[in-house]
């Protein structure tokens, strides 16, 4: 069976200077933290509230902190034409930035059993999941079995890809955006680094992944991919 699988660090390509720094920066607005749709204890026992809680409003925040900061320095660096201070500050945008996209998908792709968590939806996604996979059960292992391997810190992913018009499962190493280094649209991420599932599952990173599906927002995804394919 044929099914589509890409590594961030695979297909990323290198931007020239011009196009990795934004003109604009100092008209930007701070990002924020946003708001949950569930409390932090909705998701249990799936993941913890203590987790939920602790990987919200510390860790998330501390991605928000840092990309605020550093879009400071890069509006200061760019109204002085500071190209080595300009260059200087990408590694910490992208970080920084990454991991702020990458949870604000996270939390909307997350729902608690009994308000949708854990319910396949009717639909494209539904339909493409079958055409490609056969299964949903297929699907779920294939994306495991790649979130499990991912070496360190990083994030598993499903995507879509508007070039062949198909899902894809792809796996990027720390923050690395998903759509910015594989032009792969982001539909459902699994965030697999450490203090995502420490506290709970200790070291047993399969047990914390299998437990996820438990409260995935199939409907978020399909509202992703309806708007990847619009």
């Amino acid at each position: 069976m044929m099914f589509s699988r890409v590594a961030c660090n695979a297909a990323r390509r290198v931007p020239s200077a011009g196009r990795m720094i934004s003109s604009s920066a100092a008209a930007r607005a701070p990002a924020v933290l946003p708001d949950l749709t569930y409390d932090y204890g909705e998701l249990e026992p799936a993941i913890s509230g203590e987790i939920m809680k602790i990987h919200h409003t510390k860790h998330h925040q501390a991605y928000i902190n840092n990309l605020n900061a550093a879009m400071e320095k890069l509006a200061d660096a760019e109204a002085k034409g500071d190209v080595t201070a300009i260059l200087q500050l990408q590694a910490a945008i992208k970080f920084n930035g990454g991991g702020h996209l990458n949870h604000s998908i996270f939390w909307k792709n997350l729902a608690p059993v009994g308000k949708g968590g854990g319910e396949m939806v009717t639909g494209t996604l539904a339909d493409m999941i079958e055409a490609q996979y056969h299964s949903m059960g297929e699907l779920t292992e294939k994306m495991s079995a790649a979130s499990v391997g991912v070496q360190g810190s990083g994030w598993g992913w499903l995507g879509y890809d508007k070039v062949n018009k198909r899902l894809a499962i792809a796996t990027c190493a720390n923050q690395d955006p998903l759509e910015a280094t594989t032009g792969l649209v982001p539909l459902l991420g699994i965030d697999v680094w450490e203090h995502a599932y420490y506290l709970q599952y200790k070291n047993v990173r399969p047990d914390y992944v299998k437990s996820i599906f438990k409260v995935v927002n199939w409907a978020d995804v399909q509202e992703r991919l309806t708007a990847a394919t619009s």
